[in-house]
């Protein structure tokens, strides 16, 4: 099996990477048009591309949206927010990849329940770490109502954004799936 990643596939991680960088300038229209965007991108970036390559765009995801955006609740606490976003979208990633690629049936059970999983998991790790964590003891919001918007963002409505990308990315691999990843190994 051959490992080395190819012009083509780092092609096509650009093309993602670009995809998911453009939607993030959309996020204050709103996070139920961005989120879906990124997570799709990275699960299809998983997908097509293996699970090293959902990896590298999920940590760079929350980079790219703390510069693109500037939201003051990561300003907050950079060095512990973005890490702790990462993190839950690499979890997503792990399990959609660890699912899909090892039940045999990969897209009708595989890929549904990893997707499922991959979701559940980010939204209850991010609400975990960052609502009930970071959000409580490092970051000093000037009004209490503000930390409750802010714990429902890193909790629910991931779940939310997560859940509509999945079903996304389960219509489009259903489509295209065969050609998506023929495309990136040749």
């Amino acid at each position: 099996m051959n490992k080395k990643i190819t012009t083509k596939q780092i092609a096509i991680g650009g093309v993602l990477l670009a995809i998911m960088i453009v939607s993030m300038f959309f996020k204050n229209l709103s996070v139920y048009i961005t989120g879906p965007i990124v997570n799709a991108t990275l699960i299809i970036a998983t997908l097509t591309l293996g699970l090293v390559m959902g990896i590298i765009l999920s940590i760079i995801a929350p980079i790219a949206s703390f510069l693109i955006t500037g939201s003051p609740i990561v300003a907050a606490a950079p060095f512990l927010m973005i890490p702790a976003i990462a993190l839950g979208n690499i979890i997503m990633c792990v399990c959609v990849y660890v699912f899909y690629k090892n039940i045999k049936n990969k897209l009708a059970i595989g890929l549904p329940v990893g997707l499922i999983a991959g979701s559940v998991l980010k939204a209850l790790f991010m609400g975990a770490v960052i609502s009930n964590f970071i959000l409580v003891r490092f970051v000093n919001l000037p009004k209490p109502e503000m930390i409750k918007v802010a714990q429902k963002t890193f909790s629910i409505t991931q779940l939310f954004t997560a859940l509509i990308a999945s079903a996304f990315v389960y219509v489009i691999w259903l489509a295209a799936g065969k050609f998506l990843v023929k495309e990136a190994q040749e």
